[in-house]
C-alpha cells in the first residue's frame, strides 16, 4: 500500500467542530456520541478528493475500483453524503489510504489521554441506513503507531454493511448491546463482556442485532484500517 501522502491536510477535529449547524430539518444533539450529527464528512471528502487530484485520478477511475457509482463518489467528496464504513473503507482503499489516515490530524505522541466528549467522532450512512453508526478515535492516527483503536456506537439493524479484509489481527469487545459478529463465513453472536479475536485478513463484518444501541471497542494491528 503506497505511503500516507504529507501533502493531503490535516483533519483536525474539536466537540464545536462535530457541533456543526445541522442542515434544515435536522437536530444536533450534545448528550450522545451515538446522536452526533455527520459533522465531519466535509473534512473527509476534501481529503478523498485532494488525493484522487494527486493520484490524477478521474471520479470514474475511483470509483470502479471501489465499486459505487460517480454520482454517489462525487457527493461523498463534497460533503453531501456520508458512506457506510464499508464504503469509505473501499474508496480510501483505492486511493492506497486507510481510514485512519482519513481522519489524520496533528498528534501529540506524548499525550496520553483522550478525554469523553473531545475525542474525534465520525457518524456512518445515517441518511440511507436509519441512525446509522458512529466511531469514536481512541488512538489517533499517526505512522509510528503499532496500534489503531475505535469504539463504535451501532444503531439496531446497523453495521459494518458487508464484509472488509485488511492486513493485520484485531480483537472486539462488547461494551454494551448484542452484536452478530462473521468472520470467514461463521456466525458469532456476542453479547456484553464477550469478545472475539481474529486475523483481518479473514472477511469480516459485524451487525447490531438487538433493540438498543450497541457499542464496542475494536483494535487492530497494525494500523491497516
Amino acid at each position: 500500500m503506497p505511503g500516507f501522502d504529507e501533502s493531503l491536510p490535516v483533519l483536525r477535529t474539536s466537540q464545536k467542530a462535530l457541533e456543526v449547524m445541522p442542515k434544515k430539518g435536522r437536530v444536533a444533539s450534545k448528550a450522545d456520541p451515538a446522536e452526533m450529527p455527520w459533522g465531519t464528512s466535509e473534512y473527509v471528502g476534501v481529503r478523498l478528493r485532494h488525493a484522487r487530484m494527486t493520484l490524477r485520478l478521474r471520479l470514474r477511475d475511483v470509483a470502479v475500483k471501489a465499486g459505487c457509482s460517480e454520482s454517489m463518489l462525487s457527493k461523498i467528496e463534497n460533503g453531501r453524503a456520508a458512506p457506510s464504513l464499508n464504503t469509505l473503507y473501499r474508496i480510501a482503499e483505492a486511493l492506497g489510504l486507510t481510514v485512519g489516515q482519513l481522519f489524520a490530524r496533528g498528534v501529540d505522541l506524548n499525550g496520553l489521554v483522550s478525554r469523553k466528549g473531545q475525542r474525534p467522532v465520525v457518524k456512518f450512512d445515517p441518511l440511507r441506513r436509519g441512525p446509522g453508526s458512529t466511531l469514536e478515535r481512541l488512538i489517533p492516527y499517526d505512522r509510528s503507531r503499532l496500534l489503531q483503536g475505535c469504539i463504535h456506537h451501532i444503531a439496531p439493524g446497523g453495521g459494518s454493511d458487508g464484509f472488509i479484509k485488511h492486513e493485520g489481527e484485531e480483537v472486539a469487545y462488547i461494551l454494551s448491546g448484542r452484536i452478530k459478529f462473521t468472520v470467514a463465513e461463521a456466525d458469532y453472536a456476542l453479547n456484553a463482556g464477550d469478545s472475539i479475536c481474529y486475523r483481518s485478513e479473514q472477511p469480516h463484518g459485524f451487525r447490531n442485532i438487538g433493540q438498543s444501541t450497541a457499542s464496542m471497542i475494536i483494535v487492530n494491528t497494525p494500523p491497516s484500517f
